[in-house]
């Protein structure tokens, strides 16, 4: 995610799957402005950018972007870039402490996650008129929306997507990947009785982040966290209860454990004993080194299977410029060359981080990999949690409870019962 998810910094796939994956995750709008909310009268100019800028970025993306810089400079010879690497778990202190001293960048990458937050502490300048928002997947457009104004644009994307051993599959009985609940039920079982696996599918059984595969499942039975006002939570709802109970399902039946080890997904996936799991793009890469060259034939994809929608969930990172810049002006046209379908194009290929940007796609690198494209098509439905102030605190309830569901038998109806009434008691935040 971005939201800093679980993310591990793995090997994903070119089309050999041998590119070093760097990356941690319906059509878009036509608008240039954002919908409701204030509405920036301010656009970016003409001409090149020019003085100084200085830009925090997290992980790797930190270390590879000074890469991206040159060709940014190349273009506007006048201006100078300075770029600070911020590991990942001193990332959130950090942007909050200089919010408080008022020491921030001009720019930087910000977790998905972290947009409510400081939209709400005014960190935030809104995204000025200009930019093509109908390039961008609408999942990750909204993810930079707060309260109806849009900060930043999309810098590149994640989504999770179901990953299979197809040769299991076949023995298995299934030629083609499921493509409803229903489906993806029966796999599973012929996965476990056909095909020897001790489990037909890897879920999480709670525990932090299990919400990010646990919602696709409640957002495709019709469920949403908030309202559409965003000011009240909608868990406790028979849409979110259904998704709950389908997922609760693959472990009252057997098909989904909650004995197996951490960080085993890949060894137990290359071994056959857990033939499925859900997962981000980055994955490919990791099976694929720890199974070597008689595995790389055998990993598919297919998209979250569909019950009123087939849902998945997008995480990645967004780009911000920050209301105390002093030099806004050339920070949105960074901003707007970080956005250019070309770039996007050039910064996967040093990073292996999906792009934001739906054209970027068209580019040999990511369209002619065997499983990149079907992490496109899920891209165009997907969503993110509402940018809210306290949504970490609201993630951690969430993955409580799903973790009593799911190993100690609590019921769907009293699991969304307690997290609305934990959410409730965090509330959404914001001023």
């Amino acid at each position: 995610m971005f939201t800093h998810s679980i993310r591990r910094r793995l090997v994903i796939g070119s089309a050999a799957l041998t590119a070093t994956a760097l990356a941690l995750a319906g059509c878009g709008r036509s608008e240039d402005t954002p919908s409701g909310g204030s509405q920036p009268t301010t656009s970016v100019s003409e001409g090149p950018a020019t003085g100084n800028l200085t830009v925090w970025a997290m992980g790797t993306e930190g270390e590879n972007l000074p890469k991206l810089m040159e060709q940014f400079k190349q273009a506007n010879p006048g201006v100078n870039v300075t770029v600070t690497p911020i590991p990942w778990d001193a990332a959130h202190n950090k942007f909050t402490t200089a919010i408080t001293a008022n020491t921030l960048p001009d720019a930087a990458m910000v977790g998905t996650t972290w947009m409510g937050e400081f939209a709400d502490l005014g960190a935030l300048d809104p995204t000025p008129q200009g930019f093509d928002n109908s390039g961008f997947y609408e999942g990750a457009l909204d993810t930079t929306k707060v309260g109806g104004t849009q900060y930043g644009v999309p810098w590149y994307v994640e989504t999770r997507l179901v990953f299979y051993r197809k040769d299991l599959a076949a023995k298995a009985g299934f030629s083609t990947p499921p493509t409803d609940w229903d489906g993806l039920k029966a796999m599973a079982k012929a996965m476990k009785e056909k095909a020897g696996a001790k489990y037909g599918i890897n879920l999480q059984p709670g525990g932090d982040g299990s919400w990010q595969t646990v919602m696709p499942f409640a957002w495709s039975a019709g469920a949403n966290i908030t309202g559409d006002d965003q000011k009240e939570f909608t868990f406790d709802t028979p849409e979110m209860q259904e998704g709950l109970k389908y997922y609760q399902s693959f472990f009252t039946e057997k098909l989904a454990g909650t004995d197996l080890p951490p960080n085993q997904t890949e060894a137990q996936f290359v071994n056959g004993q857990v033939p499925m799991f859900i997962s981000g793009p980055w994955m490919a890469g990791s099976v694929a080194k720890a199974g070597g060259d008689a595995i790389k034939p055998n990993i598919g994809v297919f998209q979250i299977p569909k019950n009123k929608t087939a849902t998945s969930f997008v995480g990645g990172s967004d780009f911000v410029v920050f209301k105390s810049s002093k030099n806004k002006d050339s920070a949105w046209k960074l901003v707007k060359f970080l956005s250019d379908a070309k770039t996007q194009a050039s910064w996967f290929k040093l990073s292996s981080d999906l792009p934001a940007v739906k054209s970027a796609w068209e580019d040999p690198s990511i369209a002619s990999d065997p499983l990149l494209p079907v992490f496109g098509k899920q891209l165009e439905d997907a969503k993110a949690p509402p940018a809210i102030v306290n949504w970490e605190q609201v993630a951690k309830a969430f993955d409580t409870e799903v973790e009593k569901m799911a190993k100690s038998g609590q019921s769907p109806a009293d699991t969304a019962k307690a997290i609305q009434t934990k959410a409730s008691a965090i509330g959404t935040g914001g001023s």
